[in-house]
């Protein structure tokens, strides 16, 4: 340890100090507590009894190792402060350790006791499936044996009634009985062994049979009233058809009516305006004859052998001759306005009946072309 390397002081070198309690003067009237609160309140001043001479060679020395004591007391009590906190943690760790291994196996235990309990669980959630499904099976027994017992006691009850049914009868037939019984009292013996079997079997033959053909005609009669009824109920469904389809066929014939007359009203609208419209074609067509044929007579006034034969041409292929023509003649008098301002009198003569007569052609084309364009106008108008 470290206190071990430090030097060891000895008791020669330390100061010699002498401390002395003196008892100071007491009042003999003071108390007790007053007496040692003032005593707890004093501070003791220690006596040097050393010279001075003694007490300076030492100062510095004693200053020294007093410093390093405290630094080594110090250290000790550091020392045993880790020892203790070692001992503290080393209990601590042993104390974890333990708490840990028990935790570990408290975990175990749980995980145990969880697998323990999820089993039971488990086991418990099939018994209570087989349980279910017992007590499903047991309540559709149950139903099933009251219905059997319902059915049991249904019939019980007819037997009962068919029973006491039978009991009437046997009274009412007793009396029929006794008297038979008399009767073949009162017959000798051989007439039984002889004849009696002979005469009443077949009576009983007989009655069974007709017994047996009525019960079959009752079951015809009931299969013949329920055809009845079947029939009647067939004829009162077929019935009510019949009426709603002769509904259903009056009310889509008055829609078919409606329909019918609405459209002999289109018709007649539609043929009106069919008869209007031929009117107007008709009108129509023969303005385009009109046009076409002042067409054509402008393209023979105004022909152009460049353009080929005329019979060969189309309008457009006309009206394109016929301007051509009209717009040479206008430049053609134009030239002629010009040799007027600058030839002579016999000149201008002959220039001014020159162009009298080209003014007179002009007018005509002019007024060709005026009608040409109208009438293009309007048939244009038509087309759209």
């Amino acid at each position: 340890m470290t206190t071990s390397s430090l030097p060891f002081l000895d008791n020669r070198d330390c100061l010699k100090l002498k401390v002395e309690n003196r008892i100071r003067n007491i009042f003999v009237t003071q108390s007790e507590d007053t007496r040692h609160r003032e005593e707890k309140d004093v501070n003791h001043i220690p006596v040097v009894t050393e010279t001075a001479s003694r007490v300076l060679e030492a100062g510095v020395n004693t200053l020294r190792k007093t410093l390093v004591l405290k630094k080594q007391a110090e250290l000790d009590e550091v020392d045993k402060l880790l020892a203790l906190k070692r001992q503290e943690f080393k209990s601590c760790v042993e104390a974890l350790a333990k708490r840990k291994s028990e935790l570990e196996i408290k975990q175990q235990q749980t995980k145990e006791r969880a697998m323990k309990f999820e089993k039971f669980v488990a086991e418990n959630e099939v018994k209570r499936c087989r349980a279910l499904k017992k007590y499903e099976a047991a309540q559709e027994q149950n139903i099933l044996k009251q219905r059997a017992i319902e059915d049991l006691t249904e019939q019980l009850k007819q037997l009962q009634a068919r029973q006491q049914v039978l009991k009437e009868r046997m009274t009412k037939y007793k009396i029929y009985e006794d008297y038979l019984m008399k009767t073949l009292d009162y017959l000798p013996s051989t007439y039984l062994d002889n004849g009696s079997e002979s005469l009443v079997m077949p009576i009983i033959r007989r009655h069974e049979t007709l017994s047996i053909t009525n019960r079959e005609l009752l079951q015809r009669l009931g299969r013949l009233e329920e055809e009845v009824e079947e029939g009647q109920r067939q004829l009162q469904t077929m019935t009510q058809e019949h009426s709603i389809k002769k509904l259903m066929a009056n009310k889509e014939l008055s829609e078919l009516q409606s329909e019918l007359e609405t459209l002999k009203e289109k018709n007649k609208q539609a043929e009106v305006n069919l008869l209007m419209e031929q009117g107007l074609s008709r009108e129509k067509v023969e303005e385009v004859g009109r046009l076409l044929m002042a067409i054509n007579n402008l393209a023979e006034q105004c022909y152009i052998p460049g353009y080929g034969p005329l019979e060969n041409m189309n309008v457009l292929t006309m009206m394109g001759m016929v301007k051509e023509y009209i717009l040479d003649k206008a430049d053609t008098e134009k030239r002629a306005r010009r040799l007027m301002e600058s030839g002579s009198a016999m000149t201008s003569r002959t220039a001014l009946t020159d162009k009298r007569e080209r003014g007179s052609m002009k007018s005509i084309g002019s007024k060709t072309q005026i009608k040409s364009s109208s009438k293009v106008s309007r048939k244009s108008e038509t087309m759209g």
